[in-house]
């Protein structure tokens, strides 16, 4: 068996999180959506619990941070190539994310950051393969 990874994240409005999350071609697991919380599937080993935030307190005793004032956690998340985090990140600022820094380009990485319209920060990147398998001074190398 597989390790799945379950990201819990708090929104005040469950309906536009799950719309959110779907234009960035994510589907919801009705079998654990309810009126308090929705399974956003990512891949078959990752998925995000958005959880209404009364919700989110019952598992902590903890006061629940509010994302758009304070960052908990960035989520970050590879994608195929920097085409592909060009259109992720440009499918959520149309669902009503908003992108607050600009994209970063380290030659053998390329990242943009997306806040969803609760605050929760995603950042979509692309590796290069070489420096993924064998860190970023073998992708220089190879570079002359």
């Amino acid at each position: 068996m597989s390790t799945e990874v379950f990201v819990n994240i708090v929104t005040d409005d469950l309906e536009r999180s799950q719309a959110f999350y779907t234009a960035l071609g994510c589907t919801i697991n009705p079998d654990f959506t309810d009126e308090n919380a929705a399974c956003v599937v990512w891949t078959e080993q990752i998925y995000f619990m958005v959880l209404r935030r009364d919700f989110f307190a019952t598992f902590t005793e903890k006061a629940v941070a509010d994302p758009r004032t304070t960052a908990q956690a960035i989520i970050a998340l590879s994608r195929e190539s920097r085409d592909a985090v060009n259109s992720t990140v440009d499918a959520g600022l149309a669902a009503g994310g908003i992108e607050p820094r600009d994209p970063q380009d380290y030659g053998f990485m390329f990242s943009r950051t997306l806040e969803d319209p609760d605050g929760n920060i995603l950042e979509f990147l692309y590796m290069d393969p070489v420096a993924s398998e064998q860190g970023p001074a073998a992708w220089e190398a190879q570079q002359g």
